[in-house]
């Protein structure tokens, strides 16, 4: 699948106090040490059938798959999109999370507390498993997983590329891990098998804790920039918004279908189905924005106009 190679330089950073708080970040390395998991404590005699019959969606989805592209083929197009939207998410999940690895091993290096840097140590021991247990679902399951999308691959290069540690928290923590988050809640309503099923529970149950991270680590901090260093941060969020949106076009999937990329892009752009379901999974990306302070009235205009804010009503600071 080829590789990616981002240049980067940052500043390390060590600490010698030592002394133990009672910090929030501290309770949160606690808790992510008592609830580490194996990729062995998976069941993997759990069967898959990829490709097969699927019963019917809901009366909503199914009145998405009479207006779309893929009704004209009949009601096997529809399971087979529906199977290959699975296979494209997680290999979109196995892309990002080697990406998160690596930035929770950067985080290690660059956060001036010694709480922080114990956390970030053991968030990349999670991406490490969440890297591996994705890897092996695809390797074992599924025929022909998905290269890395062409919107993923701009977005990670622009946060791996940036020295400035909270530009690389703010894109990782918050934009990439809550909303990855979010779609491995969904899963049992959008994934068809219980074994990936199994594993997106699982690996929520970490997200959620990389998630609170960066909220911590990142609250406050704006309040103290300038209006133009907080710009520069506004800006990332909306050009990874953007990249977001374009992402869940789904091109990749309409392309291995041999559906005209026109009509299955204009399709996603536009069918309430695929709007809400966009509008859902960015619903903690907006939720964790207003708890650092974030959501502000350019950026939420910015999400409005993308239809990313549905969710987010409220959660401004």
């Amino acid at each position: 699948m080829g590789e990616l190679t981002v240049g980067s330089s940052v500043g390390v950073r060590l600490t010698w106090d030592y002394e133990p708080t009672d910090s929030r970040t501290g309770a949160l390395y606690q808790r992510a040490k008592q609830m580490q998991w194996s990729v062995d404590d998976v069941d993997w005699r759990l069967p898959v059938e990829f490709g097969s019959p699927l019963p019917d969606d809901s009366a909503f989805a199914m009145t998405a798959f009479a207006a779309s592209p893929l009704a004209r083929r009949g009601r096997p197009a529809w399971d087979a999109f529906r199977w290959e939207l699975q296979a494209w998410m997680v290999s979109q999940f196995l892309h990002g999370e080697q990406a998160a690895m690596v930035v929770a091993s950067r985080l290690v290096e660059v956060m001036p507390d010694l709480e922080s840097k114990f956390y970030a140590t053991t968030q990349a021991v999670d991406e490490a498993r969440h890297v591996e247990v994705f890897s092996r679902y695809l390797r074992t399951h599924v025929p022909h997983p998905y290269p890395v999308s062409e919107p993923l691959l701009l977005m990670l290069t622009d946060i791996l590329g940036d020295p400035r540690w909270d530009v690389v928290a703010l894109g990782m923590q918050i934009m990439v891990e809550a909303l990855a988050m979010a779609a491995f809640r969904l899963a049992g309503n959008t994934f068809h098998d219980d074994l990936i099923k199994r594993i997106t529970t699982l690996v929520a149950r970490d997200e959620a804790r990389h998630v609170s991270f960066g909220v911590l680590a990142l609250g406050g901090l704006y309040d103290s920039m300038t209006s133009a260093e907080r710009a520069e941060r506004e800006d990332l969020v909306l050009e990874s918004a953007a990249l977001i949106r374009r992402r869940f076009l789904l091109a990749d999937i309409w392309d291995r279908l041999e559906v005209p990329l026109r009509e299955g892009t204009d399709f996603a752009a536009h069918h309430e189905l695929m709007i809400a379901y966009r509008q859902a999974i960015f619903s903690r990306v907006g939720n964790a924005l207003g708890q650092i302070g974030l959501l502000t009235p350019r950026v939420r205009t910015g999400l409005e106009r993308l239809d990313l804010i549905r969710f987010t009503e409220g959660a401004t600071r």
